[in-house]
């Protein structure tokens, strides 16, 4: 029987790993997390969505609910408009029913802004001041055509009266609130949950297209509340359709709201030029 020193014996026994116990061996057992086995781990993940168009659940809420509150309080604040006209006299009653159809456009704006906020459509970028420019002076030149091609007068402008409620009706009104409301409602609230209820069943151009007719006919219809004549009309479609197509190719609504907004004031400095001028 071989001698064996009690140095040795410590030393083997220092060189041998210490004994593990169960549960150590259970932890080394387990799958690390890129050799995960289970259906969940193995599942392919689908595109990440960057933006409304897309789909995803930013806009699954902006769908056919929203679109009935839309058309509901949009009538609404047209009859009770209509019926402020018929009610009160002269700019009173022109002031109340604009008032009247901003209240019914902004119950579905803050409607569908509390359920969620479509990815992208409400980014700002540079280039939309650049859309608002260019775009709104060239839709208000299309417009000053299409008046004196349909037999309107091809003269300025103007305002009969500068006093009174004119500062409301015609500038701050106009001017400040109805761009960004009628936008918010048509291009943002309408075009967006009608593209988004039809995108997946007719796909995204003719849903596209769907969507900017639907906003284009509600937006014409909104302005039926005091006369228009058919070159208007025609101008308030054009405005309608080219907005449509800025946001649908975009994905953002401020290109829309610019455009609105020049096109209005660009009318403001034309007809001011015509009461003084003329």
């Amino acid at each position: 029987m071989p001698d064996h020193s009690s140095d040795d014996l410590n030393a083997i026994f220092a060189a041998a790993p210490p004994p593990r116990s169960d549960a150590a061996v259970a932890v080394d057992e387990r799958p690390l997390p890129d050799e995960d086995p289970s259906p969940r781990r193995r599942r392919k993940r689908g595109p990440r969505r960057t933006d409304w168009r897309m789909g995803g659940r930013s806009v699954l809420r902006w769908r056919e609910g929203l679109i009935a509150w839309a058309c509901i309080c949009l009538g609404a604040g047209v009859l009770a408009g209509v019926g402020a006209q018929l009610a009160l006299p002269g700019e009173l009653g022109s002031a109340v029913a604009m008032v009247l159809l901003w209240i019914g456009m902004l119950v579905p704006v803050v409607v569908a802004l509390m359920r969620s906020r479509p990815i992208r459509l409400f980014r700002f970028r540079g280039v939309d001041v650049l859309y608002g420019l260019v775009i709104g002076v060239a839709l208000r030149i299309a417009q000053g055509w299409l008046t004196t091609a349909t037999g309107g007068s091809g003269a300025l402008p103007s305002y009969p009266s500068l006093s009174g409620g004119w500062a409301f009706t015609d500038l701050f009104g106009p001017v400040v609130v109805s761009p960004v409301v009628e936008e918010f409602f048509f291009r943002a609230v309408v075009l967006v949950a009608v593209y988004t209820a039809l995108r997946r069943p007719v796909g995204k151009v003719a849903a596209g297209v769907a969507a900017g007719l639907v906003s284009t006919a509600l937006f014409v219809f909104a302005h039926s509340i005091s006369p228009i004549g058919p070159g208007d009309a025609i101008a308030l479609g054009l405005v309608g359709v080219v907005t449509a197509a800025i946001v649908l190719l975009s994905g953002r609504i401020w290109g829309a709201v610019l455009v609105h907004f020049v096109y209005n004031v660009s009318f403001v400095v034309l007809a001011l030029a015509g009461t003084y001028l003329g």
